[in-house]
């Protein structure tokens, strides 16, 4: 049988070819239509179901109003975090006003900033529970902000992605259970960069969060939606996550305490998972970095130096040392950053690894030899213009060093930025005087009177050492403005 017997002559036509690309063309294009369509259809959705969860967290707090009109809802929001403890254990404050007078403030600065995603609306019967209970816990009536990612079930973890959207989790994550058995109570989900992978704060399915000290910037990420609701004071303590500063950046830009701890510090969970804190008196807020001391439950006979404050010890290390010391941890960063970048083998991968846990130890090993105590370096900021993130990515080697080398780092305020900065700033050229320090200048431009923070870090497990070091460098730097 010939060629020509098999084949149809009509495929030779030009028309007939014509016709049957363009119909594959439709075709495609019909699907893609479709599928544009259903993830349209799954965002309206979740729109729809986010805007009900804000009005029956609306509805809830309107309640309480109208049945307690006698509470003081501007004195409970003003009690630092071990006052509301106190006030709780004695019984002077019910659990209820303190819930209903943070959803309420979430509410307000919800609407100012667009931080919420989600009202956990089990809280209201988690009270009710907790207060039958003889053993309350030590974080007893406390409300908590949570992060988006993070599971708390009968709700959606989006991640900031359609692809999450209507998966329902069936049960609380790990820290989420820990918080709840020491009477926390979870009350609101609040907003994440789409897949975290990113150090601004915004996504597709619930938008843009703002900087509450000053809408033209952001208040970064990827933990920027806790940042902003607890900066903005519709929360007393929250829960994110740092794999790379996203503790540690919103913390900076917003003005809080912020705590990344050693990985599997907390188990089951190796990503550092750990509390956001408004800051202490320089910015007018009754609140510091002591009262992180409940949770992580600060030891009172840490030791400091003899006639040394632990702060000045960690300084004067760094200060020795900075140029041999920090220069190289920096470059060796580098160098696993840009390796990690590259498409690796499993075998490549691994031995990547290898080489990390080799800078692990001769970090310590330095570390050790040096005889710090602790180390008080620098945390970027003040809080970027929007738009930013994605054009500094390299601006996160402050913070992700301590992500390699899983040290415990936290954030605290010191200062902010004055008039003077900004005139210092028109001079700005940088220091390789390239794009990117450019870039950094027109970042930073507009930051009169936002926070600047430290970041203060520890050895691996010395999570209590590092909360003590945060707590003399706060107080340091208040004393300091008072005596200006």
């Amino acid at each position: 049988m010939t060629q020509e017997q098999v084949l149809d002559p009509s495929w030779g036509d030009p028309r007939a070819l014509s016709a049957l690309l363009c119909s594959s063309a439709s075709a495609v294009m019909l699907l893609k239509w479709l599928g544009h369509r259903q993830v349209q259809q799954k965002m309206h959705e979740a729109r729809r179901s986010w805007d009900l969860a804000l009005e029956r967290m609306e509805k809830a707090t309107r309640r309480f109003k109208q049945e307690n009109p006698g509470t003081q809802t501007t004195h409970i929001l003003s009690l630092t975090m071990m006052e509301l403890v106190e006030k709780l254990k004695e019984g002077s404050l019910s659990p209820e006003s303190i819930l209903y007078s943070y959803m309420d403030k979430a509410l307000e600065v919800n609407q100012e900033v667009n931080c919420v995603t989600d009202f956990i609306h089990d809280c209201e019967d988690q009270l009710q529970k907790l207060k039958k209970q003889k053993e309350k816990g030590l974080l007893y009536g406390i409300p908590i902000s949570i992060k988006d990612h993070i599971n708390c079930k009968g709700h959606i973890s989006s991640g900031g992605m359609v692809k999450f959207l209507g998966q329902v989790k069936e049960e609380d994550s790990v820290i989420n259970r820990v918080l709840k058995h020491q009477g926390a109570i979870p009350f609101v989900k609040t907003d994440i960069p789409q897949t975290m992978i990113n150090y601004d704060c915004s996504n597709l399915i619930f938008g843009q969060t703002l900087n509450p000290l000053n809408h033209q910037k952001s208040p970064r990420g990827s933990s920027g939606g806790e940042a902003a609701l607890i900066a903005g004071g519709g929360s007393i303590l929250g829960v994110g996550s740092d794999v790379a500063g996203s503790i540690r950046l919103p913390s900076s830009f917003c003005g809080l305490c912020g705590l990344k701890h050693t990985g599997n510090r907390i188990r089951y969970i190796p990503a550092s998972v750990l509390f956001f804190h408004p800051v202490g008196k320089l910015q007018g807020v009754p609140k510091s970095a002591s009262n992180f001391a409940i949770v992580s439950m600060v030891s009172s006979r840490l030791k400091l130096a003899p006639n040394l404050p632990s702060c000045q010890l960690g300084l004067k290390a760094l200060l020795m040392t900075q140029d041999d010391f920090y220069l190289l941890a920096q470059q060796r960063l580098i160098q696993f950053l840009i390796a990690l970048a590259k498409k690796l083998s499993a075998k490549n991968l691994w031995d990547q690894h290898g080489a990390v846990a080799v800078y692990h130890t001769e970090f310590i090993a330095k570390w050790r030899k040096l005889r710090l105590d602790v180390i008080l370096c620098p945390a970027l900021g003040p809080a970027f213009n929007h738009s930013y993130a994605g054009k500094l990515f390299a601006a996160t080697s402050y913070t992700n060093l301590y992500n390699v080398l899983n040290f415990p780092a936290g954030v605290v305020l010191v200062s902010t930025v004055t008039r003077a900065d900004k005139e210092e700033l028109k001079h700005y050229q940088g220091h390789y005087r390239d794009p990117w320090d450019k870039r950094l200048k027109e970042a930073v431009e507009g930051a009169v009177g936002l926070p600047v923070a430290v970041q203060c870090v520890a050895l691996p497990w010395q999570e209590e050492l590092c909360l003590r070091f945060m707590k003399e460098v706060e107080t340091l730097a208040h004393n300091t403005k008072r005596n200006v």
